[in-house]
């Protein structure tokens, strides 16, 4: 049975689960919480939009990571930025 992790998490069953395989606690957040204002499975189906982060510059990356407030990110080579966006 899933726990009740207040009113912040909108899935609770879908949030463990993501939390449980090693998302952090945003990142699992925000996609239980968009499949459950969406109903179903809406937040999978909105992905390929964004460039691929491989495809980006490593200015543009230092933008993102700055915007989600990654520490550390001004001494980070594009590798390391990369990992650290996608394991945000």
């Amino acid at each position: 049975m899933a726990r009740n992790h207040g009113p912040s998490v909108k899935n609770d069953r879908q949030y463990e689960a993501m939390r449980d395989q090693g998302m952090s606690k945003e990142k699992a957040a925000r996609v239980a919480n968009a499949n459950a204002a969406g109903g179903g499975n809406r937040a999978s189906r909105r992905g390929g939009r964004a460039a691929r982060y491989e495809d980006q510059t490593k200015d543009q990356l230092l933008q993102r990571a700055r915007e989600i407030g990654i520490e550390g990110r001004s001494k980070m080579d594009k590798g390391e930025l990369i990992s650290a966006l996608r394991n945000h």
